[in-house]
């Protein structure tokens, strides 16, 4: 808040290099106003903005997110990234609707080099709305800790939800009014739902490692004669140890929308190899 009592919000604009940071570069040329409150970064490619960027943002205090790109069929990279970046955002303000935030605290927008007025325009409008929209999570209704949370809940399921929703946000729809209907509340609230969670039986590890080795977020701990456990919170779910297991041992199970059992002590993850617990047994009967 102002000394004023006027609340300004925390503001963050993730924007194209070729055409909305020169429209944005060509709006303080021209000297046409918008709030200072709002931060800018620029990036290659709209396209480039993950959904990872978007809940980091909000996570670290920011009120609203502004995604800012070329014109759809003028992107300067082939594929066209504003195509992603479309596809990304319907996604997250679906995301940011099922944890109970406003949606509309996250705007895509299309700037040319030539638009600094449609730029500060732009600018200008969302500030007004986000002013009016209150602080991020307390005027929904959600105190710090449960919003932080959520928002943690979210960022730990993005690779997934990117593996899950790999189709959709890969689609170039040159009908930019059916992103708005790409993704359905009831499809996001059971995509999370049944978020995945694989954990290893330790009465059937054989300590092969084939799953710690092929797992690409290292979330596997154990090593030679060491029972492996999954490290949930590095776990991105993503079901490649479950696949990566080999079927003779049939370690890996995955459950879905419920908690996996506690990990074993580390004191008690050695294998103890038969031909070892024979050789044992004969030592102590001689």
């Amino acid at each position: 808040m102002s000394s004023e009592g006027r609340f300004k919000p925390k503001m963050l604009g993730i924007i194209c290099n070729w055409c909305c940071y020169g429209g944005a570069d060509l709006c303080g040329v021209s000297r046409f106003q918008y709030p200072p409150y709002i931060r800018l970064i620029r990036v290659m490619c709209s396209g480039r903005v993950d959904l990872k960027h978007i809940f980091l943002a909000f996570s670290t205090g920011q009120d609203a997110v502004f995604v800012g790109g070329c014109h759809i069929n003028d992107c300067h990279y082939n594929p066209e990234g504003n195509y992603d970046a479309l596809s990304m955002v319907s996604l997250c303000k679906k995301l940011l609707e099922h944890i109970g935030i406003n949606p509309e605290r996250l705007r895509l927008e299309w700037v040319s080099a030539g638009e600094g007025i449609r730029f500060a325009n732009i600018m200008n409008e969302f500030s007004g709305e986000i002013e009016a929209l209150g602080p991020f999570g307390k005027s929904e209704g959600i105190d710090e800790i449960e919003l932080k949370s959520r928002l943690e809940k979210i960022t730990k399921l993005i690779p997934y939800i990117k593996l899950a929703k790999m189709k959709k946000l890969a689609l170039h729809n040159p009908n930019q009014e059916e992103y708005a209907t790409l993704y359905t509340s009831e499809e996001v609230d059971s995509l999370i739902r049944e978020a995945p969670s694989y954990y290893i039986d330790p009465d059937k590890c054989q300590a092969c490692m084939t799953c710690a080795r092929r797992c690409p977020a290292e979330a596997i701990e154990g090593g030679k004669n060491q029972i492996h456990v999954i490290d949930e919170e590095k776990c991105i779910k993503c079901g490649t140890c479950f696949e990566a297991c080999p079927p003779r041992f049939g370690a890996i199970t995955g459950t879905w929308g419920e908690p996996v059992p506690p990990p074993l002590p580390l004191d008690q993850r050695t294998i103890v190899r038969k031909s070892k617990e024979k050789l044992e047994k004969s030592l102590s009967l001689s």
